[in-house]
C-alpha cells in the first residue's frame, strides 16, 4: 500500500479539478485528522458577501474524506455528511479541520469545525459538519460454485 502522508494528500487534491477551481490545499494530514484552507476570492462569495454556504460544504466533505483517509486508506468515498452553519463566512480564509470520531473495517465517522480567519488572525467557528466515509476497496469476489 501506498504511504499515506502529507505530501500524497497534496497531489491528491491537486488531481480533483474542483478543488483546484476553489484553490483549495491541505495543511494537515495524519493520524486520524486533516486540515483544508481556502482563501476567500470574491468569485467564491454570495449575495451579501459571506463565503457561500457551497464553499463550506465542499470543504467540510473534502476535509471528512482526508481525515477518514488517515485510518481507512487512500480509496475512500463519502457515504454522506451533514452540516450545521453557525454563523456567516465573514473572514479572510476558511479552514476546515476534519478529525475522525470512529473508525471500523469499512467505514469512519468523522467531525469537521469550519473557522473563518479574520483579518486579525483571530479564528470564528461558522460551520459544524460530521459525516460517514465508506471504504472503496471491493472485497473480493466468491469464487463461482
Amino acid at each position: 500500500m501506498t504511504e499515506l502522508d502529507l505530501e500524497l494528500a497534496r497531489k491528491t487534491l491537486e488531481a480533483q479539478p474542483f478543488s483546484c477551481l476553489v484553490q483549495a490545499r491541505v495543511s494537515a494530514f495524519g493520524d486520524g485528522a486533516a486540515v483544508l484552507e481556502v482563501d476567500v476570492r470574491p468569485e467564491l462569495l454570495q449575495q451579501n458577501g459571506f463565503l457561500h454556504g457551497g464553499v463550506l460544504a465542499y470543504a467540510a466533505d473534502n476535509a471528512i474524506t482526508f481525515a477518514a483517509g488517515t485510518t481507512l486508506g487512500p480509496a475512500v468515498l463519502t457515504g454522506g455528511f451533514s452540516i450545521q452553519y453557525v454563523r456567516p463566512g465573514a473572514g479572510r480564509t476558511l479552514v476546515a479541520r476534519a478529525a475522525v470520531a470512529h473508525t471500523g473495517r469499512r467505514q469512519a465517522t468523522v467531525r469537521c469545525d469550519l473557522f473563518m480567519v479574520r483579518d486579525d488572525g483571530g479564528e470564528v467557528l461558522c460551520a459544524v459538519a460530521q459525516g460517514t466515509v465508506l471504504s472503496a476497496v471491493t472485497s473480493p469476489e466468491p469464487p463461482a460454485s
